[in-house]
């Protein structure tokens, strides 16, 4: 690595001058020595060569350089900067990669293709707008956007100058850069001027353009073009200059070119109505048109070409009216050229016929005095200083005349015509910046140069001036930053040609000075320059030639006539020629020619107008300012223009003169090449450190040099600087900067073949290695056949030997084994009579002790039943002796107890006493009725588990009478057996018979069957023939039903396509009529902006409280108790659980809303208990007696023993929770229906219960009411006998009404409790009836679970275990969700009963507090307790109901100003679920106009809040979420039957009722289109920049890419280096934003189906991006990248995997960028590899394939390039297919987007709105 490097030595190639392609190559067979006379070369067709080489007449050949720097796009990026190496590589790019632009430096070279490429399109403009100059292809689209970028960073104007040869391209390439300034920064209001700014090219081309021997649309006129800029870099106007038009064309034209365009699209649409005044024929019948023998150009309509002029002057705003007049003066100029000027006899003079035809049609078009211009066209007039006179013209002179009056009357209309392009362009807004946009000639050489010419080259020799001082300027700017030391470099300076031209006593002071002498001539001004002039190194005089001059420009000598130069330099036209026009009867014509008042210098129009300026003026004026003085000062102000903005270049080359498509002509290029400077700007960079290196990009490429101790050092700038210390000797070949490596010439060849040196001897030794390694193979497959070999022989002798061995022992074995058999049979037959013996005695034994057990079985059988017998009789005699003996007990006992109670019947006294024990006798019935029921259903429960358990017993002795059955059967086999053989004996004999009989049937049988066998063999030919004739008949018609088939799913695919086409084009009128409404708002906002009074407004103080105040209670009673239990319950099991499992939080609020029901139910029977003891309390009574005394101390138990009920209650309800947890955790999951019909049990022996409780307290309550009654009658007539005087001693009567009335009471007692009882058995039966409907749902449920299974059982074995594990999980979670439901229950059920058990307790004190204020004070007949009475509320039918003042408060609330994270933890689409309920309401109340106002508000609300947030994708995921939601909302309800299959009944209940909203849904249709486009809009613009990044920059996969040198490009100038560079981006970056995407519409509850389109959109848009740039960077286009990009393509499908959207379609979208990935990776030789790459690219199109191939850079010396050979073999391959035009992809397509209708099985009514939302003015319905 450190030896000397030889330039010069073997191998080497090199250029060598040639006459023919101007350089040829060669290489080096012979090493050069310093002083060796020749060098030895071989060309490239083996020929050889000997190179004379000498010090000072030739010297050395220019080096080449390396294949893997041929074909960069940027020139400064070679190694060796020369001519040479310039021309080979734009020859290379040009010709084999068909590459039109080529970066050289901070200049972009444009090779003419003549040819239509599809590189200019709107995704082309989308792919280089905001991208870094360098970072893509060189395109003129690169410029562009590196000016608008620098305009915009660094607030400075700028130029784009546009220079070459006439048919190079500068107009072309100058449009196209407009056109992306109109695209990139179009207007920001309606004014258009971007499309303004464009619609100028085709009249600018009409009137200034016209076809010349070398280009068919030559601009015979230079211009400049500023484009202005508002702050917010958006076109707000335009305004153009225009520089020495080409008058001379007007009425001159060489061969086989043409006038200006104007003139023949004018002749070609003579034939249109409108143009019949115009006398217009064919361009052939008219002088001015004719004179280049060809009128026409190929591939050009000059009529259609005229309908785009005409509609470009529309939209400039030239009026109808103007345009006739413009198309009458172009037809005018070509009458004039037609009129015919005769001479008289004398020759001085001449005439002009008045019947000149087109003489009469000029004066008729210009509205002229046809008298005045027949006079003044034949004489002139002389003013001298006495006199004026007229003088005669002669027929030349008058010739002359004319053609310079069509030329002015032209120049004034082209004047006219860009003034008011420019008024048009103009606009009032304040100009921020500007870029201009610098059309003009290049240099021009020809065989006759004339005064144009003189004055292009000049305009040229100042622009190369400005060119070399800024080429000098930027590269002393990047020696400064990098602070490497500056040295002067020498550069051409055309400073000295310049003032030749220009200086005082120039060639222009000379000539004006010559214009303004009398009588002065072209011979005597080429006298004043050979004398003034001679010394000039840049003026030379011609030795043949008197009349003509030489000027060495920076590019050529060119040799000038004089002949000409004067009158060109006048341009003299007649004033009485201008006064006739100036007297028009037409007004324009008039305003061509008449002066206004002087505001500004007067100034001449054929050279430049400006816009805001003033008419042209006249000719008489003119005569001060000559036209070369004019273009002087013209040209002075447009490089002052040029000098204060940033420039930019772009060098327009001629490939070749033939015009034909991708022709390279060496010669001609290498002459415009110096001309245009280009090669100036290599020498430039040559001349110091042309090469540059970032730090990383040089230590990533060339570390292979670096030892392993020096790579694990952290400071790569070191390291660096150690390599090249000690790889390159010289210091001076490199220099260090900030951030970059500098070299000299040459310096990074040398490190290449250091590079490709090293892989060399890598290589080789990988080689020898592997070559051992195959030598060591093949010598262990020969040691191990031969191995095998001995292997093989050696255990075939053993074989052998083992065989003599085997023989002799089976010899052995078979003598040993016979002796063995023969005495094992004598052993065996002795064994047998001894076991036989054995078993006949044994058996005899056996029977004998079987019988003996028998008898003493039979004897146990019978002692047993007779001791029975015995007891049982015994038993019976004690019994009935007892029987009678309790008998006559009782009896005795009856007797004395009836005796007492007829003593103690006749006493009152004992009446009392037996009614107040009646009442405990009555409770205590009741309650020992309440006892038996209880016992009587405990009684059913055990029965039915006795039934239960004897029913299995059953079965199991069931079981055992089988057996035994089967055990009998046994016994008695041996009796069977014995009769079944004599049955088989007699069946044998009967069977002998029938064989018999049946043989000899058989026999005859046989032949018949024979017979018929023959028959249906004969039969099955002739079926098998007829058979395969079926077959073929059944192929025919499967194949056309095959053919059938694919037709119709062709026609089926087409209709889908059409359908597809129809929804897209239907979203795109959608797209427009958006973008047009949006037009309006606009329009609407700047209107009230003017209309807007300064000062500031407020809202009213008291808005605040208006909106709040209400008539109604914000929340319901209802409401409160769920609110509350809501709040518990998220407290309870979390707040994330409580957001994440929202069926669990309906079903639980729905609980909470019964169990608020059943509360208020009870409270209610409460109060009225209460208000029936306050009434009983509130009544007078007479003074207490001890009977009420004690009545009120029974009361007092009773309510005691009321409160030792509730506690049991309460520990029974605890018990029962206990019970079902355990229960619940003992519960088996497969005996799932079991366990539910347990659970209904449970609850319903809770309800009877708790059932049975309430009836005791009613009981209870109503006893006390009628002891308390009958007490109050008592003690009337205790009154009422006080009160009689006298006394009966007899006490019957009174004891017999006391027996009365006790019988009533009992009466009532009796009636009350079967009123009880009828009510209680009412309830049972409710019970059962609601138990049967139950047990239907349960069978019903049992039958879908069979349908499930019998479906189960056809799945596949791995799709049931999936099933399986589903329906587990979902089995799961609904029994989870039904324990905790139960376990809430309980809890309530026990909250409730504490709360009840509380009221009740406090009740029951108050109660006696009031009964002992009643008895202190009477005086007090009410209680001063105010009683609470509650409403009834309605079942809430899911509707909401406001005011109609309250609409935009709603719409506030809900819409403008509700954020996304504000109803996160609710309901998805809250907010769609709100408007609908509102909705809802109006159409119940069949309000129309609610209705209308509502939907039209919401959906202009919704409108504005996707405006104010057009860049928020979270805000416009989640209305696109609630719009589709209401959308399905409106059908799911609308009624409409193909809408409700899905619903459940109660959702049906609440389907519209009175309006059909169908239009609406349209409209909202329309809508969620719209908020779709925008939602895919505002993700595209976070996604694209960070795709390119992302996807191809990236390194997924470390240290796989390599580097490459990129000269100029990525220069300092061409990135933000304030902001820290350009923002890079990984993989995981934006796979990270697409996951964030996704969870953003997954939360909002958008559908599953629109987030599959949305990641399908935006796939494909990441597809599009990285596609369109890998098809415009050389620097991806690798077998490294193309590995980094299938990666992370991978990694992009693995994500879609993950998150469930494979099926989307969105991996498909991906497929031409994994193609294009998998094509750079493929190999790329072969015929097989061509046919290969087309059957793998069917996604590319064939374009893009080619452009790949093209684009394939090696990064190493042992990679190949792709030969042009397989490039043309892919292109014919692929030439069937029919792919579209362009080469890149639409990163704008949309696809059709579909909304599928998803009904919510969300209920209304279950819905809860929170308090957070300040809805409280929505009233429940």
């Amino acid at each position: 690595m450190t030896s000397e490097y030889y330039p010069y030595s073997k191998y080497t190639r090199v250029w060598i001058p040639d006459a023919d392609d101007v350089w040829k190559a060669a290489e080096i067979v012979k090493d050069y020595k310093d002083g060796d006379p020749v060098l030895h070369l071989k060309l490239e067709d083996e020929t050889p060569l000997e190179y004379t080489v000498g010090p000072k007449s030739n010297p050395l050949p220019f080096l080449r350089n390396p294949d893997i720097l041929v074909g960069e796009n940027d020139l400064t990026a070679l190694s060796y900067l020369h001519e040479p190496a310039v021309l080979h590589n734009l020859r290379v790019r040009f010709i084999e990669s068909n590459h039109i632009y080529t970066y050289c430096g901070i200049v972009l070279v444009a090779i003419n293709p003549y040819q239509q490429l599809q590189i200019y399109g709107e995704e082309v403009i989308e792919a280089y707008s905001g991208q870094n100059m360098g970072d893509m292809d060189p395109h003129i689209f690169a410029v562009a956007e590196e000016a608008y970028k620098q305009m915009a960073r660094d607030e400075r104007n700028q130029s784009i100058i546009v220079s070459g040869e006439s048919g190079a391209g500068k107009t072309v390439s100058a449009k196209y850069a407009m056109r992306f300034f109109a695209t990139v920064g179009g207007s920001a209001n309606d004014a258009n001027v971007e499309e303004k700014v464009l619609a100028s090219s085709p009249i600018m081309e009409a009137i200034g353009n016209a076809k010349t021997t070398r280009n068919d649309n030559s601009s015979r006129f230079g211009k400049y073009i500023q484009i202005g800029f508002s702050r917010h870099y958006h076109i707000i106007g335009a305004n153009m200059r225009t520089y020495l038009l080409e008058k001379s064309r007007v009425v001159f034209q060489a061969e086989d070119e043409r006038n200006y365009h104007i003139f023949y699209q004018l002749c070609a649409s003579a034939s249109l109505p409108e143009f019949k005044d115009l006398s217009l024929t064919s361009a052939e019948d008219f002088t001015f048109t004719s004179l280049g023998e060809n009128i026409f150009i190929e591939g050009v309509n000059d009529a259609e070409d005229f309908k785009k002029t005409r509609e470009a002057f529309a939209l400039l705003g030239i009026k109808e009216s103007s345009q006739i007049s413009i198309f009458k003066v172009v037809a005018s100029i070509l009458h004039l050229g037609n009129v015919e000027i005769c001479s008289e006899r004398d020759g001085e003079s001449c005439r002009i016929s008045r019947d000149d035809l087109h003489l009469q049609h000029f004066c008729r078009l210009l509205g002229v005095e046809q008298k005045q211009m027949e006079h003044w066209l034949c004489h002139r007039k002389l003013a001298t200083s006495a006199e004026t006179y007229v003088k005669k013209m002669s027929s030349k002179q008058a010739t002359n005349a004319r053609n310079a009056l069509a030329k002015h009357i032209y120049a004034r209309m082209f004047d006219w015509i860009v003034e008011h392009i420019n008024m048009s362009l103009q606009t009032s807004s304040k100009q921020h910046s500007f870029i201009g946009v610098l059309d003009i000639y290049g240099f021009e050489t020809f065989e006759v140069n004339s005064f144009e010419q003189f004055c292009i080259n000049y305009a040229n020799e100042k622009l190369q001036q400005q060119f070399n001082s800024h080429v000098f300027k930027l590269e002393q700017e990047e020696y400064m930053k990098e602070q490497i030391p500056w040295t002067l470099i020498d550069f051409y300076d055309n400073q000295p040609c310049i003032d030749l031209i220009e200086a005082r006593l120039g060639i222009l002071d000379l000539l004006d000075e010559e214009c303004k002498v009398p009588k002065g001539t072209e011979q005597n001004w080429a006298q004043k320059l050979y004398k003034q002039h001679s010394s000039s190194a840049h003026f030379q005089k011609p030795r043949m030639s008197n009349i003509s001059f030489i000027i060495i420009h920076f590019a050529d000598k060119v040799e000038y006539q004089c002949e000409g130069f004067l009158e060109k330099n006048r341009d003299t036209v007649y004033e009485e020629q201008i006064n006739i026009l100036k007297a028009s009867q037409f007004q324009l014509v008039a305003d061509l020619f008449n002066e206004k008042d002087d505001v500004t210098p007067p100034k001449s129009s054929r050279v430049n107008v400006r816009a805001a300026k003033s008419v042209p003026k006249g000719p008489n004026r003119e005569h001060r300012k000559t036209v070369g003085h004019q273009f002087r000062s013209s040209l002075h102000l447009l490089m002052e223009t040029l000098n204060a903005t940033t420039p930019h270049y772009v060098r327009c080359i001629k490939p070749n003169d033939e015009k034909e498509a991708f022709l390279f002509d060496s010669r001609r290029a290498v002459q415009q090449l110096r001309a245009c400077g280009v090669l100036e700007t290599i020498r430039i960079s040559a001349a110091g450190y042309p090469s540059r290196w970032t730090y990383p990009d040089f230590f990533s490429r060339y570390r292979v040099l670096l030892k392993k101790s020096d790579m694990m050092s952290s400071d790569k700038k070191q390291v660096c600087r150690n390599l090249l210390e000690t790889l390159i000797k010289e210091p001076d070949m490199f220099q260090f900067g900030k951030t970059k490596i500098f070299f000299r010439a040459g310096q990074v060849a040398y490190l290449e073949k250091l590079r490709t040196d090293k892989f060399r001897a890598a290589c080789i030794k990988i080689q020898k290695t592997v070559r051992g390694w195959l030598q060591r193979v093949r010598y262990r497959k020969i040691r191990k056949s031969a191995i095998t070999l001995q292997r093989y022989g050696r255990g075939y002798l053993a074989r052998r030997y083992a065989e003599f061995l085997r023989l002799s022992r089976a010899a052995l074995i078979c003598q040993k084994q016979y002796r063995m058999v023969r005495d094992r049979r004598a052993f065996l037959r002795v064994r047998q009579a001894v076991v036989t013996i054995q078993a006949y005695s044994r058996g005899m034994y056996t029977r004998r002790i079987y019988k003996e057990f028998l008898l003493h079985h039979k004897a146990m059988i019978i002692q047993r039943s007779v001791r029975g017998w015995m007891a049982r009789k015994k038993f019976q005699r004690a019994r009935t002796a007892a029987v009678i003996i309790q008998c006559a007990f009782r009896r005795m006992r009856a007797k004395k107890q009836l005796k007492q109670l007829k003593i103690d019947a006749r006493s009152a006294q004992h009446l009392k006493n037996l009614n107040s024990g009646m009442e405990n006798k009555i409770v205590q019935l009741q309650r020992k009725m309440d006892d038996q029921s209880k016992g009587y259903r405990n009684q059913n429960e055990q029965l039915l588990h006795q039934n239960s358990s004897l029913g299995s017993e059953v079965n199991k002795l069931q079981k055992q009478l089988e057996l035994m059955k089967s055990q009998q059967v046994e016994g008695g086999q041996l009796l069977s057996l014995q009769e079944e053989l004599e049955r088989l004996r007699e069946e044998l004999k009967e069977a002998n018979a029938e064989r018999k009989r049946m043989e000899e049937e058989h026999g005859s049988e046989k032949l018949t069957l024979q017979q018929r066998v023959e028959e249906l063999e004969t039969e099955n030919s002739l079926l098998k023939s007829e058979k395969e004739e079926l077959n073929q008949r059944i192929l025919q018609s499967s194949q056309r039903s095959e053919v059938d088939g694919s037709s119709a799913s062709q026609r089926e695919a087409s209709l889908q396509t059409e359908l597809d086409a129809e929804r897209q084009r239907y979203q795109n009128l959608l797209k427009e009529f958006s973008r047009l409404e949006q037009r309006y708002d606009n329009l609407k906002e700047e209107v009230s902006l003017s209309k807007f009074q300064p000062g500031h407004r407020r809202d009213p103080s008291n808005q605040s409280s208006l909106e709040s105040d209400s008539n109604y209670p914000s929340i319901s009673t209802s409401e409160v108790g769920d609110t509350e239990d809501a709040i518990q319950l998220v407290e309870e099991i979390g707040v994330e659980n409580a957001a994440m499992d929202i069926s669990l939080f309906m079903k639980l609020q729905k609980r909470v809303r019964e169990l608020e029901t059943e509360r208020k139910r009870l409270q209610l029977s409460v109060d009225k208990m209460e208000e029936l003891n306050k009434r009983k309390s509130s009544e007078t009574r007479s003074p207490a007696s001890e009977q009420e005394k004690a009545d009120l101390a029974y009361n007092n138990l009773k309510r005691q023993e009321l409160e030792t009920e509730n506690k049991k209650l309460k520990n029974d309800m605890n018990a029962l929770s206990k019970a079902v947890a355990e229960r619940a955790s003992q519960n088996n999951s497969s005996n799932e229906l079991q366990d539910s019909y347990n659970l209904l049990l449970s609850q319903l022996k809770s309800a009877n219960e708790e059932l049975d409780a309430r009836k005791e307290e009613v009981l209870i309550l109503r006893t006390q009411i009628i002891s308390t009654a009958q007490l109050l009658e008592k003690n009337d007539l205790i009154k009422d006998s006080n009160n009689v005087p006298e006394v009966n001693n007899s006490k019957e009567p009174v004891d017999k009404e006391e027996a009365v009335k006790a019988y009533h009471g009992l009466c009532e007692s009796k009636k009350l409790l079967e009123a009880q009882l009828q009510s209680q058995a009412r309830k049972h039966k409710d019970e059962l009836e609601a138990l049967h409907t139950q047990n239907e749902l349960l069978k019903d449920d049992i039958e879908k679970k069979q349908e499930i299974i019998n479906s189960y059982s056809s799945l596949s074995p791995e799709a049931q275990v999936e099933y399986s594990i589903q329906q587990e999980i979902t089995r799961l979670t609904n029994d989870n969700l039904d324990l905790k439901e139960l376990v809430e229950k309980l809890e309530k059920n026990e909250r409730k009963l504490k709360k009840q058990l509380r009221i009740y307790m406090k009740k029951v004190q108050e109660l006696e507090a009031a009964q002992a204020a009643a008895q202190s004070s009477r005086s007090r007949p009410e209680l001063s307790r105010q009683v609470t009475v509650q409403r009834k509320e309605k079942d809430f039918e899911g509707m909401l109901e406001y005011y109609k003042e309250d609409e935009a408060l709603l719409l506030k609330t809900l819409i403008s100003d509700i954020r996304p994270n504000t109803v996160s933890a609710t309901v998805p689409c809250l907010p769609a679920y709100i408007l609908f309920m509102c909705i809802r309401h109006a159409d119940y109340i069949n309000d129309d106009q609610k209705v209308e106002s509502l939907l039209t508000s919401t959906i202009n609300a919704i409108k504005k809040v996707l405006k104010k947030n057009n860049n928020d994708f979270e805000m416009t995921s989640f209305w696109l979420a609630n719009t589709s939601r209401l959308l399905h909302c409106l059908k799911q309800y609308s009624g409409d039957e193909a809408f409700m299959t899905q619903n459940t009944g109660k959702q049906n209940e609440h389907c519209l009722k009175n309006f059909d909203l169908a239009e609406y849904r349209q409209v909202l249709s329309d809508l969620s289109i719209q908020i779709y486009q925008q939602l895919i809009k505002v993700a595209e613009g976070i996604i694209q920049p960070m795709t390119v990044s992302a996807m191809l920059e990236s390194e997924s996969i470390p240290s796989l890419a390599g580097v490459k040198t990129m000269g100029y490009r990525n220069r300092s100038s061409s990135m933000d280096m304030d902001a820290g560079g350009p923002t890079s981006y990984t993989l995981e970056a934006l796979i990270r934003q697409m996951g964030q995407f996704h969870s953003i519409m997954r939360d909002h509850g958008l559908d599953p189906e629109i987030v599959g389109q949305v990641v399908r959109q935006l796939f494909h848009c990441i597809n599009a991006v990285t596609l369109n740039n890998l098809l415009l960077r050389k620097d991806v286009c690798s077998w490294s990248s193309g590995m980094q990009l299938r990666y992370n393509t991978s990694q992009m499908e693995e994500w879609l995997r993950a998150n469930n959207l494979y099926q989307s379609k969105a991996a498909a979208t991906l497929e031409p960028v994994i193609q294009a990935a998998q094509l750079l990776q493929v190999k790329k030789k072969t015929t097989q590899d061509a046919e290969a790459i087309c059957s793998l690219c069917t996604s590319l199109t064939t374009q893009q394939i080619v452009k790949i191939l093209n684009l394939y850079t090696p990064l190493n010396e042992f990679e190949e390039r792709v030969t042009v050979s397989f490039i043309r073999n892919i292109q014919n391959n692929l030439q069937e297919r029919n792919d579209p035009p362009q080469l890149l992809l639409d990163t704008k397509q949309q696809f059709p987007v579909l909304f599928p209708y998803t009904p919510s099985a969300l209920s209304l009514e279950t819905l809860h709105i929170p308090a957070t939302l300040g809805l409280d003015f929505l009233t429940r319905v």
